[in-house]
């Protein structure tokens, strides 16, 4: 296994697939099934964390393991002293030409994200605004924002734990983000169906109930990392026979990357075979959201029960003890997302609420500026007003300054002309 691979496995890091997306089993020949186990491992592709700094994240990960002494100690460094943050205290150690290359990479990033809030700025209208860039940053906690200059052992530290949490956390985000969508959902639904008329309503509502139908009739789905579940992979999508089963075969037949691990991705790629039971993306009952969400729930579900030490990653070891289990030889039903609403009556009680608050305040919102534009408008035709008044002062004024000037030359000249007149 590399040393890059080693880094990001126990950082928690880079190995965490958290952007779902269907894979596909491997198709395999029977005959090259023995000539698998043998495969020598490759260096695993770059993956995307997901998070806003993953970038900043996998350079620094890069230069680190550019250092001897660093790959040594997290060669001996187990996983809970990395998140108490004794791997950090090994930067001061790190040699001068990998620290001044980390010092580089946070000016860069420190930079990155003074842009991000100025533009942030802008398109909010405060251009006139003075920007205290040293108070926002304090919301980017994986760096030191009062150091903006060199990476220091409270950057690394405050990296490694940020970026543990924000993994740890975003499986619970997208969940929370899925609710709101079938909340959203529902709530579009009801409020289309109170802009019809009693007989449109009852049409719309035996459709929506023939579709919830249809969605509902599909094969029975194995529960997901059982004996049942991965015979059916075993059959259909490698061409073996099921009574030829076995747990390792099946390991390294689907560790795509031979590092000896199942990472999130290649166990979602698993569960292709039963979401295709469920899920046609030409059905129009069929909601490929909703299909994303239960790859979600059966690759959590695997891993709270495979993963003993937690690390994201279903070793052979592991797997091998979890297939000797009951519940992998005798699961239990599996029951899909129409069998678990996404949320209580409870919830889309408060979620309409939430709307209603929201759509209130808007229309205050909108009622307000309303009222200042009329206001304006009336201060500026009062503006016009006295605008036209001074005018008509002014050429008043103007009118008479003309008169007074243009009299005495008037007098003047016709007295020369009387003098003239009279010699």
């Amino acid at each position: 296994m590399s040393w890059s691979r080693v880094l990001q496995t126990r950082c928690l890091l880079l190995l965490v697939h958290l952007l779902c997306f269907e894979g596909v089993p491997i198709s395999v020949d029977k005959t090259k099934v023995n000539q698998l186990e043998d495969k020598t491992s490759e260096p695993p592709q770059s993956v995307d964390t997901g998070l806003h700094y993953d970038r900043y994240l996998r350079e620094v990960i890069d230069f680190l393991e550019k250092d001897q002494h660093f790959r040594e100690k997290l060669h001996n460094t187990d996983m809970e002293d990395i998140k108490m943050g004794k791997l950090a205290k090994e930067l001061d150690f790190v040699s001068h030409h990998v620290r001044t290359q980390l010092d580089e990479l946070k000016r860069q990033e420190v930079s990155r994200l003074r842009t991000l809030i100025k533009a942030k700025q802008d398109i909010e209208g405060g251009n006139d605004i003075a920007v205290d860039h040293q108070a926002l940053l304090k919301q980017f906690e994986y760096l030191n924002h009062m150091n903006p200059h060199t990476f220091e052992v409270e950057d690394l530290d405050r990296l490694i734990k940020s970026a543990t949490s924000d993994l740890e956390n975003y499986d619970k985000e997208r969940h929370e983000e899925f609710k709101k969508y079938e909340m959203t959902k529902e709530h579009e639904r009801r409020e289309h169906l109170k802009t019809l008329d009693d007989e449109g309503r009852k049409k719309e509502e035996e459709h929506y109930e023939e579709m919830k139908k249809k969605h509902a009739d599909h094969p029975k789905v194995n529960h997901p990392g059982s004996q049942n579940q991965f015979k059916e992979v075993w059959e259909e999508a490698d061409g073996l026979d099921p009574e030829d089963f076995d747990p390792k075969t099946f390991f390294n037949l689907h560790d795509s990357n031979g590092d000896g691990f199942f990472d999130e991705q290649e166990l979602e790629a698993l569960f292709t075979k039963e979401l295709e039971k469920i899920y046609d993306p030409t059905n129009e009952e069929d909601d490929m959201v909703e299909m994303e969400e239960e790859r979600l729930r059966m690759r959590e579900h695997v891993m709270n029960e495979v993963d003993t030490n937690k690390d994201r990653l279903v070793s052979l070891e592991e797997f091998l003890v979890a297939t000797k289990k009951k519940e992998f030889l005798e699961p239990d039903s599996w029951e899909t997302l129409e069998q678990n609403q996404a949320y209580t009556d409870e919830e889309m009680l408060e979620f309409e609420e939430h709307l209603a608050q929201q759509e209130e305040d808007l229309n205050q919102r909108a009622s307000d500026l309303q009222k200042q534009r009329d206001e304006l408008e009336r201060q500026q035709e009062q503006l016009n007003a006295q605008k036209v008044e001074l005018q008509q002062v002014l050429w008043e004024v103007v009118g008479k300054h003309h008169i007074f000037t243009v009299i005495p030359e008037t007098s003047h000249a016709s007295n020369s002309d009387i003098v003239r007149h009279e010699g």
